[in-house]
């Protein structure tokens, strides 16, 4: 699915484009399904300009799942076959991963176990990539702590909480009232619905002391308070939305409180280490993939109005081929 101008769901069209080769150092996927997240049709309306120049026709798609078609001089890890999940190089402004074949760096490929469905991995690259930097690099999560999800049933949400109980935390989530359940099924301690207006008055009883991070995968000023819930010396990270003026949390109310405002956003420097050991927790059960909702390649504009409704539970996975495999 290309796009040959920035604009709504419907500039995306079906087409052709020439398949991408394996440079040094990459490695070309033949693609099974594509992960869809927020940034997506972020990307598709122009707002990632600021960080790379797009070439159109333009394929939009961070996150994949398939097997290897292709090894760069230099790989000799992989080999053609191989089944793997990986990130695209759509952040470098190159083409993504809504298409038959994409190229991604070698460090950001992972091999999957078999017992990994490839449906399971075109879920996991950025959501969980993000909540991994919340939760652990910008949040510093241990054992005997407690961590606040706000937004508990989208993707990301759904895999900090697990990260964040895989660390040993107790956790609290926000979520709308069909969720509830679900969110408590991830793990999640306490499920607060958002809906019923008291979300400051239930996290404070539950904890009394203050949590020790907030996890605000929503933001938009639904927890602008959030900073009152969290004790001296402890963290709250917005995950990034790249939205122009988006209220934030007040910085010097924080400061007063002895309260760090840390945004996440994962980074290319930080996404090989995070997806291998994303890959590790999966495998071994430490947690799990979220509810997946399957979707043509051909319905991708349709998947973009609902990822950009904001109230998917899970993910959506675009199938591309699902002939190479469930």
């Amino acid at each position: 699915m290309v796009l040959d101008q920035f604009g709504g769901p419907e500039v995306l069209r079906l087409g052709e484009i020439e398949r991408p080769r394996a440079v040094p150092g990459e490695i070309v996927v033949q693609v099974a399904y594509a992960g869809v997240n927020p940034a997506d049709w972020k990307a598709r309306e122009g707002w990632l300009s600021q960080y790379f120049a797009y070439q159109f026709p333009f394929v939009l798609g961070f996150d994949a799942a398939g097997v290897v078609a292709e090894v760069g001089e230099g790989v000799s890890d992989f080999a053609v076959g191989d089944r793997v999940v990986a990130v695209s190089n759509q952040g470098r402004g190159e083409r993504g991963s809504y298409a038959e074949y994409v190229a991604a760096a070698r460090e950001r490929v992972v091999r999957l176990p078999d017992h990994v469905t490839l449906r399971q991995a075109a879920a996991l690259p950025t959501a969980a990539m993000t909540a991994w930097e919340a939760v652990f690099d910008v949040g510093g999560t241990a054992a005997g702590q407690k961590v606040l999800v706000n937004g508990g049933a989208g993707g990301t949400g759904g895999y900090a909480i697990q990260l964040a109980k895989m660390a040993g935390a107790t956790v609290a989530a926000t979520c709308g009232p069909a969720n509830l359940d679900y969110v408590r099924g991830l793990g999640a301690d306490l499920a607060v619905d958002y809906r019923q207006g008291k979300v400051l008055e239930t996290v404070r009883a539950w904890a009394p002391e203050g949590v020790d991070l907030v996890v605000d995968t929503v933001g938009q000023g639904s927890l602008l308070d959030s900073v009152e819930l969290v004790k001296r010396g402890g963290v709250v990270s917005p995950i990034t939305t790249l939205i122009a003026d988006e209220p934030m949390p007040s910085t010097t109310r924080a400061e007063e409180l002895g309260v760090s405002v840390k945004i996440a956003s994962s980074t290319f420097v930080n996404q090989g280490r995070q997806l291998h050991a994303l890959m590790e927790a999966l495998t071994a059960g430490r947690i799990r993939s979220p509810e997946i909702h399957v979707m043509p390649l051909e319905d991708v504009a349709e998947a973009h109005r609902r990822i950009a409704d904001g109230h998917v539970r899970g993910k959506i996975v675009l199938d591309v081929n699902s002939g190479l495999g469930a």
